[in-house]
């Protein structure tokens, strides 16, 4: 099983990401974590769409290959290519898609910084962010730690997970 957690900066894929593996703590599942998998590689790939493109392929192809070995994944990451967002659903078995959903301006609150337009190749400031598609769920994070916990349960539950 993989869970592919989507969203913009700051949109709480992380920590919905360590919020479902706490509470499946009585299941062996691997969390990845797309900002790590990118300083794991160390090679400098910036941010602009082509050195981001790169990274979505290796990230892909990479829980692919773990979840080939029967290994449960919960990945949390930007995922801004439509492409390999199919590849995923064509490849992956037991794929299930997630998109957190958040306010621009909730967003700017989270992360002040990356959102003020300082910064070159921001997704979702001048590089487009292409809303996925075919998502499995949709959530809304515009609350707290509280709104995340409850759709953690929500996603558990449909996907029955014991």
């Amino acid at each position: 099983m993989v869970i592919w957690i989507m969203g913009l900066s700051g949109s709480g894929k992380t920590t919905l990401g360590k919020i479902i593996k706490e509470k499946m703590k009585n299941k062996k599942i691997l969390h990845i974590d797309g900002d790590i998998i990118r300083k794991m590689y160390s090679d400098n790939l910036g941010h602009s769409i082509k050195d981001r493109n790169i990274n979505a392929e290796r990230i892909s192809r990479l829980v692919k290959f773990i979840s080939d070995q029967n290994i449960d994944i919960i990945v949390s990451v930007l995922s801004n290519f439509p492409s390999w967002l199919n590849w995923n659903r064509n490849n992956i078995k037991n794929y299930f898609e997630i998109y957190i959903k958040t306010n621009m301006d909730i967003l700017k609150k989270r992360r002040p910084y990356l959102y003020s337009g300082k910064i070159r190749n921001v997704v979702g400031i001048d590089i487009k962010f292409n809303k996925p598609k075919k998502t499995d769920m949709v959530i809304q994070n515009s609350k707290d730690l509280k709104n995340l916990e409850l759709s953690a349960n929500k996603i558990i539950k449909k996907l029955k997970i014991k």
